[in-house]
């Protein structure tokens, strides 16, 4: 998705340095023709570097008409496309600033259209200063995702790569990037394309038998067609499966720490986050609540929850806390039993792998023991070997002993998930298309079962279609187009 720039320097910036600053305002009304946008394309604030895009039929001349460059004349002949100029961006007689220029000719931009798009100084009193120049030029302030919706519009990407943009801008593990980059470069774009064409070839088949209904005649195989249906729930039922590992990755794989009171749950959270996140004290059901906290370790992202310590309890607060601990486990992808190791008996690691055995035994979540508390022994007691048949780290959070391997161990789960070959949804919208494109098909086959006429059935097949077509967005309306673009940020 990323297009080639041929950088042409002219002079060394380096030596500049930030003005004023000041507040910058922008509109928020939503408007879809092909009129000039212009916004800021980097973070607001002050920096060393600002980027300001234009896109639309004028922005070239809009641009132009403020850029006097330092070594040659230019005009919008002899302009290059993906080359970059230096020069002054000035108002009338009045230098704004030293920039550089770059220009993107239509179709060969992000949005389709022409593209410039000026690095200047990071100032915010500067931005303001070109964009207010901009907007007297006939220029509008962009909308909210306007210059990705642009690029929808003009076929340079679909729906479902346009909301990967945002996921990847929003991305902040290696994990999660990776995900959203797939989407982008229209991995699972192809697959919806795939399965909608596939589905398409016999549907016109049967919307053909239709039109020749009193003839009695049938264009289309009902057996491959059944076929063909089968196969297209099992896809897509894979894909729906996967909605569930797409979304903790999108938003952080969930790690719930539990285990006994004072067993050291709340020290190894803070030793994780090598921070004093939680409350650490020698009284038993100090966590009452659970505590959440995201890091990234090695590019993936970790939502750790330090939660109550499970034992009876007859304090009221106390005990809805360790309710709310189990809730955690239900939605943990990984489980860390942390257990005082020093002071544990056969008896009682047995009873933990007999109690939380559903959790080990389920494909969704990965259960590893923590045995704490190292640094109180002088060797791995006797009694544990050949007992511990889970996944076990023994660590001193403490003393901070063996984190690293704990860490090691988390991220080694997440690398074994094979994210790179799978096509993983994780946008609650295509997750609902899905299914309902799902159910759809379901009717079609019982339909067929059941003997029910052609034209009813065609309903289902339509149906199933039109669901497919939402992802990409073949079939859309404005209300879902304002309600995926309105969430970008200004500017992209």
């Amino acid at each position: 998705m990323f297009y080639q720039i041929l950088f042409t320097f002219e002079i060394n910036l380096s030596y500049l340095s930030p003005l004023i600053n000041r507040r910058m305002t922008t509109s928020s009304s939503m408007v879809y023709n092909n009129d000039t946008i212009c916004a800021p394309a980097s973070p607001a604030g002050s920096g060393a570097i600002a980027l300001l895009r234009l896109s639309g039929r004028d922005s070239l001349s809009i641009a132009l008409r403020h850029f006097k460059p330092r070594l040659k004349s230019l005009s919008a002949e002899t302009i290059e496309s993906h080359k970059q100029y230096f020069g002054d961006f000035v108002d009338g007689e009045r230098i704004i600033d030293e920039i550089l220029l770059s220009y993107f000719k239509s179709p060969h931009s992000y949005t389709a259209e022409d593209v410039v798009e000026i690095s200047c100084h990071g100032s915010v009193y500067v931005q303001q200063l070109i964009i207010e120049i901009f907007l007297s030029d006939g220029a509008r302030m962009a909308d909210a995702g306007e210059f990705t919706m642009r690029a929808f519009h003009n076929g340079r990407l679909d729906l479902s790569q346009a909301e990967g943009v945002a996921d990847l801008i929003a991305s902040r593990g290696k994990a999660a990037h990776q995900m959203a980059l797939n989407q982008m470069r229209g991995g699972f774009s192809d697959k919806i394309k795939e399965l909608r064409a596939e589905l398409l070839d016999f549907t016109s088949l049967i919307e053909l038998e239709l039109d020749f209904a009193e003839e009695d005649v049938e264009f289309a195989d009902r057996e491959d067609f059944l076929n063909l249906v089968r196969k297209l729930k099992q896809e897509l039922s894979s894909l729906i499966n996967s909605f569930k590992l797409g979304n903790v990755i999108k938003h952080g794989i969930p790690v719930a720490i539990i285990g006994k009171p004072n067993a050291g749950k709340s020290t190894l959270l803070n030793a994780l986050l090598n921070e004093e996140r939680a409350i650490v004290s020698e009284i038993p059901g100090t966590t009452r609540d659970s505590i959440e906290d995201t890091i990234v370790i090695d590019g993936y992202t970790f939502r750790f929850i330090d939660t109550a310590g499970l034992r009876e309890s007859n304090d009221k607060i106390e005990s809805m806390g360790i309710e709310r601990t189990y809730e955690k486990m239900e939605q943990a992808r990984l489980i860390l039993y942390v257990c005082d190791i020093s002071r544990a008996s056969k008896e009682d690691i047995e009873e933990v792998f007999e109690e939380f055995k559903k959790y080990m035994e389920d494909g969704d979540k990965h259960f590893i023991f923590v045995a704490n508390k190292i640094d109180h022994l002088d060797e791995t007691p006797h009694k544990l070997t050949g007992l511990l048949d889970c996944e076990t780290v023994f660590i001193s959070a403490k003393r901070k002993e063996n984190i690293h391997l704990l860490a090691s161990t988390l991220v080694e789960y997440v690398k074994g998930m094979n994210l790179d070959d799978n096509i993983i949804v994780n946008n609650s919208r295509h997750y609902e298309a899905l299914k309902k494109s799902f159910e759809a098909l379901a009717e079609v086959e019982q339909g067929f079962g059941n003997n029910i006429p052609t034209d009813l059935i065609s309903v289902d097949i339509r149906s199933a279609l039109h669901h497919l077509g939402t992802i990409t967005g073949e079939i859309t309306n404005d209300e879902v187009l304002g309600n995926i673009f309105g969430k970008f940020c200004i500017g992209k």
